[in-house]
């Protein structure tokens, strides 16, 4: 007999505050197999499950990248050991990275999209899709590279049409996406230009129906307020870096 979703969901939590994330990834996908269709907490859990996966292979997989990199510019005969075991710990991250974003993939394309409904709950997913692909993007070799690239680009091309339609552009999912895609224009198309206009223009947009936005809650505000803080950010950051390259433009 399966769980009843209220079991799933506290066993969800609990993984959740014991920081067992693959655990809290098993309970999702039960209520996957079992109800369908996500709730908004649901669906929230299983996001911070794979986010918190893949962020700490990410970091681990930079921290080794800049280990061999640091270990070829010294081709002594100890050094060249010491980096063949750097490259064997860095590709075995790499398998790991590469497991877990297709397995996140492979969930909302055989199941969460499947069932998904206009509106935000598409944005979420889409966006989702389209942060997974960029991932594998960001350390596939030359080959597959492109590869992820397009997926991730088509993913989040859909969820932005879509967010523009249906989402008011103070909504943190809607917020979310358009910091996401600016991040994908500037680290995998190598592109600041296009990364700051659409992030100046989702920026611009929210702060100006900031003011009309009376039915938000105040987590809600708080939430864009956040977003819009990490995008003023990386839009700083990026401006300065296409002046550094173009001083006289």
């Amino acid at each position: 007999m399966s769980p009843v979703r209220e079991e799933y969901l506290l066993l969800a939590k609990v993984a959740e505050e014991a920081e067992r994330y693959e655990d809290l990834v098993m309970q999702i996908k039960g209520l996957t197999q079992t109800y369908g269709a996500l709730t908004i907490e649901e669906r929230n859990l299983l996001s911070v499950a794979y986010k918190n996966m893949t962020n700490a292979l990410r970091s681990s997989w930079r921290i080794m990248d800049s280990l061999e990199k640091l270990e070829s510019s010294h081709p002594t005969g100890r050094t060249q050991h010491q980096l063949a075991l750097t490259r064997q710990q860095r590709n075995k991250i790499e398998r790991e990275l590469t497991d877990v974003c297709k397995d996140v993939i492979r969930l909302l394309d055989e199941r969460l999209l499947r069932t998904v409904t206009a509106g935000e709950e598409t944005v979420f997913y889409y966006k989702m899709k389209g942060d997974y692909y960029r991932y594998l993007a960001e350390f596939a070799h030359q080959q597959e590279r492109g590869h992820f690239s397009d997926l991730s680009l088509a993913a989040y091309k859909f969820a932005y049409k879509h967010a523009l339609a249906s989402l008011e552009p103070t909504h943190p999912t809607r917020l979310g996406l358009a910091l996401n895609f600016a991040v994908y224009y500037h680290d995998v198309r190598k592109s600041p230009e296009r990364a700051c206009h659409l992030g100046k223009h989702a920026f611009d947009e929210a702060v100006a129906c900031l003011d009309r936005d009376e039915d938000s809650s105040p987590q809600t505000m708080r939430d864009s307020m956040m977003i819009l803080q990490l995008l003023r950010d990386d839009l700083v950051i990026w401006s300065g870096e296409m002046q550094r390259e173009c001083p006289n433009k």
